[in-house]
């Protein structure tokens, strides 16, 4: 079995390398270290595309780009493969605004390269595309929420937000804008095509491999800031903005499962779900608690388009497949992440090489 998998030097792709590597598949993984052009060198996936190609026969490396038409036309002409992973993306909410134009080829024009080039030469592929929750913009702000002393919750009692909630009439950022975009385009492929599409609608993706900036991933980025001694900027919402954290490698399971059971152009929240919902102000706590304390200050402007409190449902996703389910807690995922980087610092044999 072959699968194609864009973005494999990041957090997901790289999981998924991992997960299909290790079973035998024959990998051909699809990145160009655009994320050192976005966030500097502390955002380079190099020493994680050396970790695949060291560690598995089975992992063949393209250093394309997913803008390039007629060159992911012809790669996927050549390969034929039987699984299809997208996660290549500009994925900094943040970011987006100053790089417009490398935001939305890359995250919208990219898809659709993609999409064309697999109904053309591999229609009946199960096809994975990691969307956002932001494609909801500031719509789950609009929510009925409750303060409470450490974060904020919904005051209707509901689980978490469901994939009913309207993507339009709101603030998306630029960001979320070209996610929408895409988001839309493989739903239409999926539907119109009946091509097996899957649209993940991801919120917090991480795991102790996850190459954390400032403008992207906020929970490694923390946990980097503690280790380091660095000190982090909390934006608004008295730091009681929740997220829920899902692992990398959780996330590679499911999109297994929906390999062996396709679906043309559903869609489907992804996250930790409330069991791993954790607000900033909870974070600190819990880092503290473990001897890591974070130097930390207040700003009250908050980051435009955040979310104030999102929470992932995932009845869809246990619907859809039963055999699934989340197997990192939270407590888990956060003490990995944090031991791999105390490792990293010291130098220890350990140390995560993906890092």
């Amino acid at each position: 079995m072959k699968a194609l998998i864009t973005g494999s030097g990041g957090l997901i792709g790289s999981a998924c390398a991992r997960l299909l590597s290790g079973a035998d598949w024959e990998v051909v993984g699809i990145d160009n270290n655009m994320r050192q052009q976005f966030f500097g060198p502390r955002g380079s996936i190099a020493p994680t595309v050396r970790f695949l190609q060291e560690s598995f026969v089975g992992y063949r490396h393209r250093g394309l780009d997913v803008r390039d038409r007629e060159a992911i036309r012809e790669l996927i002409k050549q390969e034929r493969p039987d699984f299809i992973i997208h996660a290549a993306a500009q994925p900094s909410h943040d970011r987006a605004a100053s790089v417009p134009y490398e935001d939305f080829d890359v995250n919208a024009v990219g898809t659709l390269n993609l999409l064309v080039a697999a109904r053309d030469f591999c229609r009946a592929t199960p096809f994975c595309f990691i969307s956002t929750n932001k494609v909801y913009g500031d719509r789950p702000n609009s929510l009925p929420l409750v303060e409470q002393p450490t974060r904020y919750d919904y005051a209707d009692g509901r689980d978490g937000v469901d994939e009913s909630m309207s993507i339009d009439a709101c603030l998306h950022s630029v960001f979320g804008a070209s996610k929408v975009a895409a988001d839309v385009m493989c739903q239409e492929f999926g539907r119109y095509f009946q091509m097996p599409v899957g649209v993940f609608r991801a919120g917090c993706m991480t795991g102790p491999q996850h190459a954390a900036v400032q403008l992207h991933g906020y929970l490694a980025y923390i946990i980097d800031c503690a280790v380091a001694w660095r000190e982090y900027t909390i934006f608004g919402y008295k730091g009681k903005q929740v997220r829920d954290q899902i692992h990398c490698d959780d996330v590679a399971r499911l999109l297994m499962e929906f390999f062996r059971a396709p679906k043309c152009g559903e869609v489907y929240n992804l996250g930790g779900g409330r069991q791993n919902s954790i607000s900033i102000l909870e974070t600190v706590e819990m880092l503290d608690g473990m001897g890591l304390r974070l130097q930390h200050r207040y700003d009250p402007e908050n980051r435009v388009g955040d979310h104030i409190c999102y929470i992932s449902d995932l009845s869809k996703l246990r619907t859809h497949f039963p055999n699934w389910e989340i197997k990192h807690s939270l407590n888990q995922i956060i003490t990995e992440i944090a031991d791999s980087r105390l490792k990293a610092r010291t130098g220890g044999a350990e140390a995560v090489a993906a890092d």
